[in-house]
């Protein structure tokens, strides 16, 4: 159960914080031939750095709605449906990321990068409070802090993952 709820739970959260650093040049080469192909000019490389930014940062924008956002929604619909809700929000999320390519459209990726800010957001407080709750009474200590084990790993997979000798 403690893994099926690590994997299925924090580790996501974790991997999505680090994955997007190491996809960097792909991600603002596509903007550049995105550009291009809108407008018949390279994008200057100051406008390419603040548009990454933006892809970067909207994570962290998403995160904050999304942790401020969950405490209303656990307490009004509860935690199992709160992280139902929060699939839905993610499931979004992932199809604006992957079909950006196809649409050919960076602000697809921005939309779908600040989404999962929100789903991250609400998901780690919601998660761990269901993981305590559904856990026998004697190991819901010890499942409460395998989530903060499991966003760690997710993080170190993305890290090596994201290894260019890989």
């Amino acid at each position: 159960m403690i893994m099926v709820l690590g994997i299925g739970g924090t580790h996501l959260s974790g991997f999505q914080m680090s994955v997007i650093n190491y996809t960097s040049p792909y991600i603002q080469k596509f903007i550049n031939e995105t550009w291009l192909e809108r407008y018949g000019s390279v994008l200057h490389q100051e406008t390419l750095t603040l548009l990454w930014s933006f892809i970067v940062s909207m994570y962290c924008v998403g995160g904050m709605i999304g942790c401020l956002c969950s405490g209303y929604l656990t307490a009004k619909y509860g935690k199992k449906k709160s992280l139902l809700f929060n699939d839905m929000v993610l499931i979004t999320a992932t199809l604006h990321t992957g079909f950006s390519r196809r649409a050919k459209s960076f602000e697809m990726i921005l939309i779908g990068r600040f989404l999962e800010g929100i789903g991250a957001g609400i998901h780690i407080n919601a998660h761990v409070q269901y993981a305590g709750e559904i856990s026998p009474k004697k190991l819901r200590g010890f499942v409460n802090v395998t989530s903060s084990v499991f966003l760690a790993l997710g993080k170190a997979v993305a890290r090596i993952l994201g290894l260019r000798y890989l």
